[in-house]
């Protein structure tokens, strides 16, 4: 009896009997409802008529937010399924911008209709072979699905627009267009990749969101640490460094004795004439190219202590100090020269030029404004104006979300039709192929189709429309015009010509989206067991995991 019992207990229990475990059946239901739980979650926030989730802190802090990937990074989730759902999520996000929301969404979906047919007796391999089949398929049908579109600013402004407007309110959406896709288009060079981090984001906590503005130029949210030094110039010489101007302490211990006060006074000269030395270069750089009505900025990655400060001053000169590292880069992609190390054989060729400098001050924080740059500059700044934080933290993440959208337009060179149109016209077109599929995997290749349908189904419910009558509609104008690709219409609920309107997705994304959810879907209908692993299975056992070894162990002593 006692055999029996063994080979009917799970090989884990055996080796520890108080192993946490979930096995079979009760496993693929673990995991089907937590992806299900995490579905419901983050459904409502999909599209342009999404709601708002509201984060609160621990200390009190709040954040309003639509943004999925924002959404899954602050929650606490405790069930381990809904976690790693969340975190190849966000790693969409992370590849290529967008996405999350419709990861999580499908991914619930898709094991939903999964449920069904394990339910109803199909071995899960059968199912997940399927899924594999029915990925492959939608991947050649996305190939085929694609608009070549040349990246005219226009069409460059739709991309930034759809993205935008599922994020934000639509009159702030349409006004953050032209900023985005301005900034992108400046820091694009031909035969090299777009790198957006030339565009500095910067934010100033006043007036309206509304107000938020394209810079030409580069804002910095510091400014000059003298009294003295101006706060607006105009035809400026613009010197970028890494140079410390500051009077630094001996490494090496040693003691300095003096026999009177002149040697003192001596010693103390010594000391900065070093430092001094280095602005004497500035101060004669300054005198040598600066005309009447010509100004001199020094802005310095590293400090500047008060005595070469107040140097500066007199001679007229604007110095900023501690600058970050990468405005270093953008302010010579902006203006011109090259950023120093050495002040040892400056010339005229090192500086930039500027045509207008001014000094801000909100309160305590101070901003500096540098504009007016050279033809082709390659660095910019998107300027928010919001009258709080949160406000904000959720313009700053739809920037972020639309510059990596335009960007990917033009990696692409290509578009997919938006509002659901690729999700029902590849499900119209699975539910083709699966004639053509033999045995039990054709039911995979059905799931997978009518998982796909979840992006329309949840666009058109957050709008208060029939989400039933929208997704038939949609079916059915596919049916009627094979050639042409609907999407949902949010404010009437009828079908959509999207590349009439110009409403389209990235590519990317989509090829993301189908490469990440399948895969993790089929994974987790594979698990048959779900143990807590690591050293806190034997935690406060001690030796009760191995019994039988350790008694062995002591008859040998």
């Amino acid at each position: 009896r006692g055999q029996k019992y063994i080979i009917k207990m799970s090989s884990l229990q055996f080796v520890n009997a108080k192993a946490d475990q979930i096995r079979k059946a009760q496993a693929l239901a673990f995991n089907i409802n937590g992806a299900k739980g995490l579905q419901e979650v983050v459904k409502s926030n999909l599209g342009p008529k999404g709601t708002i989730k509201m984060l609160v802190g621990g200390a009190g802090q709040i954040k309003l937010t639509k943004d999925g990937n924002v959404l899954l990074h602050e929650m606490q989730i405790n069930n381990p399924t809904a976690a790693m759902i969340a975190r190849s999520a966000t790693a969409q996000d992370d590849i290529v911008g967008d996405g999350t929301t419709s990861n999580v969404l499908f991914i619930g979906e898709l094991l939903s209709q999964a449920e069904r047919l394990l339910v109803e007796g199909v071995h899960p391999r059968m199912v997940a072979d399927g899924i594999e089949i029915a990925k492959n398929e939608c991947l050649d049908f996305l190939d085929k699905m694609k608009v070549q579109v040349e990246d005219s600013k226009e069409v460059l402004c739709r991309v930034a627009e759809t993205s935008l407007m599922t994020k934000l309110h639509p009159k702030l959406a349409r006004g953050l267009v032209d900023p985005i896709v301005d900034a992108v288009l400046t820091v694009r060079k031909e035969n090299k990749p777009i790198d957006l981090h030339m565009v500095e984001i910067m934010h100033m906590k006043h007036k309206m969101a509304s107000d938020s503005t394209f810079i030409k130029g580069i804002v910095m949210d510091h400014g000059a640490r003298h009294p003295d030094m101006p706060t607006h110039a105009k035809n400026c010489h613009i010197l970028t460094c890494n140079v410390s101007l500051e009077y630094e302490k001996t490494e090496v211990n040693a003691g300095f004795f003096w026999k009177d006060a002149d040697g003192r006074e001596a010693l103390v000269r010594s000391e900065r004439s070093l430092t001094d030395e280095k602005c004497r270069k500035l101060i004669d750089l300054k005198r040598k190219v600066c005309k009447e009505g010509e100004g001199f900025v020094v802005l310095n990655q590293k400090g500047i202590d008060p005595g070469s400060l107040d140097q500066l001053a007199k001679e007229g000169i604007i110095a900023l100090r501690r600058a970050k590292r990468r405005n270093m880069e953008r302010l010579t992609l902006a203006f011109g020269g090259h950023a120093v190390n050495s002040f040892d054989d400056l010339t005229t060729e090192d500086l930039g030029w500027a045509e207008e400098i001014n000094e801000y001050t909100l309160g305590d924080d101070k901003y500096f404004f540098v504009e007016g740059p050279k033809k082709d500059f390659k660095s910019c700044t998107i300027l928010i104006k919001g009258p709080n934080d949160h406000t904000i933290a959720q313009i700053k993440e739809a920037i972020r979300d639309g510059l990596r959208a335009v960007k990917n337009a033009i990696d692409d060179k290509c578009l997919i039709p938006g509002a659901g149109a690729f999700e029902v016209s590849a499900a119209h077109h699975l539910k083709e192929f699966a004639k053509t599929v033999e045995g039990k995997k054709k039911l995979g290749v059905e799931a997978f189709s009518e998982a796909l349908l979840i992006i329309p189904h949840t666009l058109a419910s957050n709008a208060g429309l029939d989400a039933k009558d929208v997704i038939l509609s949609l079916l059915d104008a596919r049916t009627k015009d094979p050639e042409s690709h609907f999407g949902v219409d949010v404010e009437t609920g009828n079908p959509k010509p999207v590349v009439l309107e110009k409403l389209f997705d990235n590519y990317s994304v989509k090829k993301q989206f189908l490469h990440i959810a399948p895969v993790l879907a089929e994974q987790l209908l594979l698990v048959d067991e779900v143990m807590r692993a690591g050293r806190q299975m034997n935690k406060q056992q001690g030796s009760l995991a191995f019994p039988n070894t350790q008694q062995s162990k002591k008859k040998k002593k």
